[in-house]
């Protein structure tokens, strides 16, 4: 199951009491359903419990009985109100008049104060979607009419959510990008699962780019002190092999050894392992005469 499918599995099943909030939910499914007019409402879902929520609520909120079908693929169900009649009466129980040029949202539906937020769940299960947080952070709802979708955008910040709008193929896209927003928004709606998911997820993604960024600045500082380290051991090795290191003073003999033995560590730890300890200033001064006098072999 995709996650957007999750969401709406999530969304479904929420058991809604308040009848305001039950017409609102219905109104949100019904507005942004694939037609809704005066002669047809159709709805359509790719889940069959969403297909089914509809037909019930139609029935209880605007007393008309509609039919429910599959797509041949059972991929697609399908909810048609064909009779102008009976179309008519579901308009009217929302305050839609024929008169309208344009459809845009009918805010007086809208009676308690979750009424809005219950709407907007009802509009993202008949045009919403949401990415997987494994792969982006991205939510959208996808509006086929101008005015509609800018009655939406300020249905979404009238609680508080900041939407952005473009658009594709013809449709107007209302979309989040921000993961808070996008957990701001399935919070709204009442997927507080998903929503937990999403966090979950995200948190696990920033300690895992932690780490690797961790690992890349180690391979960086490993790659820095090996770069450094190269000409000190050349220059040991060849005065090894031209005087031998016994030729050298204590400090720069033992310097010399070290090195040697630890061709990775960094000027820090170097200065650790001389007896006695000296600075890392001291250790690179120490390299630098040993570099110097290779140089004049």
């Amino acid at each position: 199951m995709s996650f957007s499918s999750q969401v709406k599995d999530e969304l479904v099943k929420i058991e809604q009491e308040n009848a305001c909030c039950k017409k609102s939910l219905l109104y949100g499914m019904a507005l942004f359903s694939k037609s809704f007019s005066f002669s047809s409402v159709v709805f359509q879902s790719k889940s069959k419990e969403t297909a089914e929520l509809f037909l019930s609520l139609l029935e209880e909120i605007c007393s008309v009985r509609a039919k429910m079908s599959a797509s041949p693929s059972g991929k697609l169900y399908t909810v048609s109100v064909r009779k102008s009649v009976n179309a008519s009466r579901i308009m009217s129980c929302f305050g839609h008049e024929r008169g309208e040029t344009s459809l845009r949202i009918n805010f007086s539906n809208f009676t308690c104060e979750d009424c809005q937020k219950t709407f907007i769940r009802g509009v993202f299960l008949a045009c919403g979607a949401v990415s997987s947080p494994e792969k982006d952070y991205h939510l959208e709802f996808s509006v086929p009419y101008l005015n509609l979708s800018k009655s939406l955008m300020t249905a979404l910040r009238e609680v508080e959510l900041s939407p952005k709008m473009t658009n594709r193929k013809g449709y107007n896209i209302i979309y989040f990008k921000d993961s808070e927003e996008i957990e701001d928004c399935l919070y709204i709606m009442g997927a507080g699962k998903s929503m937990f998911d999403m966090m979950n997820v995200k948190i696990v993604k920033e300690i895992r780019n932690t780490a690797n960024r961790k690992a890349n600045c180690d391979a960086a500082n490993i790659e820095k002190t090996v770069a450094a380290a190269s000409p000190q051991i050349a220059a040991i090795l060849k005065i090894k092999e031209k005087k031998g290191l016994d030729s050298l003073p204590d400090g720069l003999r033992q310097m010399a050894e070290i090195r040697l033995e630890n061709p990775d560590s960094s000027l820090g730890e170097l200065s650790e392992m001389l007896e006695p300890p000296i600075s890392r200033s001291g250790v690179n001064h120490r390299l630098s005469r040993l570099v110097k006098i290779a140089q004049e072999l």
